[in-house]
């Protein structure tokens, strides 16, 4: 049973490090934005979107019951889906050629995917009470 948890941390170690470089790939894309109003402004959002979902899920990890876990997940993956339009944004504005964010707008989906998962997990187990 030991062994259970420790692969479930080490899952939840790698998402969080994906998170982070999602973070750190947002920033990266935020820099190569002009400084257009509308630049400007879809820089504010998706830094704010793209960089809250790694720091969310820290929280959600360390939830104080299965109640806020779920909580705290379905906000990691409200942002994950703002991210996700905010990148399609920049490519349908021509801000950023569609190539050079074709990898990050990938990771956004599949950390989607990842975490609706975890959702539908977590909220079909929320009603087995907690262990502690």
């Amino acid at each position: 049973m030991q062994n259970e948890g420790r692969g479930v941390e080490r899952k939840g170690a790698d998402i969080e490090e994906r998170l982070l470089e999602f973070a750190v790939r947002v920033g990266k894309a935020v820099d190569a934005l002009p400084s257009t109003r509308l630049g400007r402004h879809i820089a504010g959002q998706i830094v704010r979107s793209g960089t809250s979902p790694a720091p969310n899920y820290a929280e959600a990890c360390a939830a104080e019951s299965k109640k806020d876990f779920i909580h705290k997940l379905a906000i990691v993956l409200k942002e994950l889906r703002e991210s996700s339009v905010w990148i399609r944004l920049i490519v349908k504005s021509e801000l950023i050629p569609e190539q050079r964010l074709e990898q990050l707008r990938d990771e956004c989906d599949q950390l989607c995917k990842i975490i609706a998962k975890s959702l539908v997990t977590a909220k079909s187990n929320h009603s087995q009470p907690d262990k502690n």
